[in-house]
């Protein structure tokens, strides 16, 4: 099953945002990567139809018109001057989706992750999915410790309300 973890450790999950993680649980035979390696595309795939059903736009490639793209900032007459694409983004409840594999923590992906959502006009969820296994080294775990230190520490504050983090 996979495991997740809400920061700050204060905040109690909402009922839609637990619906997050169970997504993953529905197809967890088919994503593990205790038995897998997919890439974050081919995980997003799987999860795509139940993450859409639920409110999520969904990358479903890597044209332009089939992107996500969150805006940053503005410009005259309200045009967008700046954006970050998104793995999955729901609008209504602010909730912003990235699904890693491999690069979450070896090349530091969930960092340029959190910087993104942070920069992201009227993002106030940031949901990280990283993997379990990744070459014998427990991702989820590192990931959450960071978090731990961010949270524990107090020095930096963040312009989102939470954070969770998803293990598969």
């Amino acid at each position: 099953m996979v495991e997740w973890q809400l920061f700050p450790k204060s905040r109690q999950a909402s009922s839609f945002l637990v619906q997050i993680p169970e997504i993953f649980n529905a197809s967890f035979a088919k994503i593990t990567s205790e038995y897998n390696n997919l890439s974050s595309n081919e995980v997003l795939a799987e999860l795509s139809t139940r993450l859409t059903a639920l409110g999520f736009e969904v990358e479903s490639g890597k044209k332009v018109d089939q992107k996500i793209s969150v805006p940053v900032l503005f410009g005259k007459n309200g045009t967008i001057l700046k954006s970050f694409e998104a793995d999955a983004f729901h609008q209504k409840e602010g909730i912003v989706l990235e699904v890693e594999a491999g690069r979450a923590v070896d090349n530091n992906q969930f960092l340029k992750d959190l910087f993104q959502a942070c920069m992201m006009q009227e993002v106030n969820t940031l949901c990280i999915a990283v993997r379990k296994d990744y070459r014998k080294n427990d991702d989820f775990k590192k990931v959450c410790n960071f978090f731990e230190t961010l949270y524990a520490s107090d020095r930096l504050s963040l312009p989102l309300t939470e954070i969770l983090i998803i293990g598969y």
